[in-house]
């Protein structure tokens, strides 16, 4: 007998009915989700590009507040509550918040208003290129993840299934260049984390729908100042002269790259060096120059750069090393080294990836397959780094995919638009189930 025949109907028939079996793993309540997402994709694209052609560069203030008040006017149409947090305080435009409900599980969801396109950028407007891709300045990154935040908790509204939780949205209005202090810039977004079970971000990851992020690294600033005794060329190395300010400079940052380069999880970079007899440095603005000539021994250098780190454990202990690197100065020399916490890592949990099992399974089951989570080296900082150690499950990455982010490349892939905002919304209704028996 040749069974080829009944192999090949087998599988004829899975993909003739391959939707139905999809919508047997989705309940009453998720089939209509899906429903009400798929009317409004006219909708959600129009959204999207009115968003995308109002420049937003984080120091354009008007530009940020008027992308707000787009934002607000969606919310508002659904019954959320929303509130302008002015940024004076901290050198910037503000923060967006939109609130719902104060029963069931408290999800907090997290998007930003700003780019890295200023009015003088020559990116400024939304660009279709074909039926499944538009450029745009911000259309990644990330004014579709705010589309998507709108969409996914309008149609819970429309199910019903959105009283049944309590929901708070920030968007912040500075992600792209922080405003300073940036513990008051955030902290409105701690406040949120700590009231929240939940968080979601609707950043673009890694640009692959594959995909989501359960770690980030942490960003640390540090700055190297190291003195030298200024003399002739020619008495260098002597015991009353020492070395010099270059060649001790040169003796930390190689150090450094002995001591931290190789570990996982964790890079250095120096990003700027100026040495000589005179040098001037503005850190505000990222430029400085130096004075110097080859027959004079240079009594100054200044470095500059980051760190990054996957837990906070692991950048004291970077911080520790370097320090004592420091410490050790060759002879007729001095150096100092600051650091600055900026964005602090979001470490993986056992929370963390039991979310993304969540939002994997809402992916399977609507068809859109599996659901892995990125390599955090890949993961740069995010402002949901800053829900760390404040909530039960934290995912990231769960916004409008595309490429070219932060250059005149950005460009999204809009056949992700509808079904980043079914995934967000199913695993958003799933997340009742999850709290429906634990004690408020």
């Amino acid at each position: 007998m040749n069974y080829l025949p009944i192999v090949w109907l087998f599988a004829l028939c899975s993909t003739a009915f391959s939707p139905l079996l999809r919508a047997q793993a989705l309940d009453v309540i998720e089939q209509q989700l899906v429903v009400e997402i798929d009317a409004r994709q006219e909708q959600s694209m129009s959204l999207l590009e009115t968003a995308v052609n109002i420049n937003s560069g984080s120091l354009n203030l008007a530009g940020v507040r008027a992308v707000a008040e787009l934002f607000a006017q969606a919310f508002e149409e659904f019954g959320m509550e929303t509130e302008w947090l002015d940024g004076r305080a901290f050198n910037r435009a503000g923060h967006l918040v939109a609130r719902y409900g104060s029963s069931g599980p408290h999800l907090l969801l997290i998007g930003h208003l700003d780019t890295v396109f200023e009015p003088d950028s020559p990116f400024q407007e939304f660009q279709r290129i074909d039926a499944r891709y538009a450029r745009g300045p911000g259309s990644t990154d990330m004014k579709g993840g705010n589309v998507i935040i709108v969409e996914a908790l309008r149609a819970l509204k429309r199910t019903g299934a959105l009283d049944q939780m309590t929901v708070t949205v920030m968007l912040i209005g500075d992600e792209e260049s922080s405003g300073q202090p940036l513990e008051l810039g955030r902290q409105a977004l701690r406040q949120a984390a700590d009231a929240a079970d939940v968080a979601l971000g609707f950043e673009d990851g890694d640009g692959n729908p594959a995909t989501a992020v359960i770690a980030r690294r942490g960003y640390t600033s540090w700055s190297l100042e190291v003195t030298g005794t200024p003399a002739h060329s020619s008495i260098i190395f002597s015991e009353e002269i020492g070395y010099g300010a270059v060649y001790e400079a040169a003796r930390i940052l190689n150090a450094f790259r002995e001591t931290l380069a190789g570990e996982p999880n964790l890079t250095f970079n120096p990003g700027v060096l100026l040495a000589g007899t005179q040098v001037d440095y503005d850190a505000a603005t990222s430029r400085g120059s130096a004075f110097g000539k080859g027959n004079v021994i240079a009594e100054l250098a200044s470095a500059s750069g980051d760190l990054r780190t996957l837990t906070i454990d692991q950048r004291e202990r970077a911080k520790q090393h370097m320090k004592q690197i420091v410490q050790s100065s060759l002879p007729g020399t001095h150096a100092e080294l600051n650091f600055v916490d900026g964005y602090p890592p979001l470490a993986p949990s056992t929370g963390n990836r039991r979310l993304l099992g969540i939002w994997d399974q809402a992916s399977q089951d609507l068809g859109y397959g599996s659901v892995v989570a990125v390599d955090p080296a890949k993961a740069g900082a995010a402002d949901i780094s800053f829900t760390a150690g404040r909530v039960d499950m934290a995912l990231d990455g769960l916004g409008l995919m595309g490429s070219g982010g932060h250059t005149v490349e950005e460009t999204a892939d809009l056949s992700t638009l509808g079904s980043q905002t079914k995934r967000a919304a199913v695993a958003m209704y799933r997340l009742l189930g999850v709290y429906a028996d634990q004690p408020d």
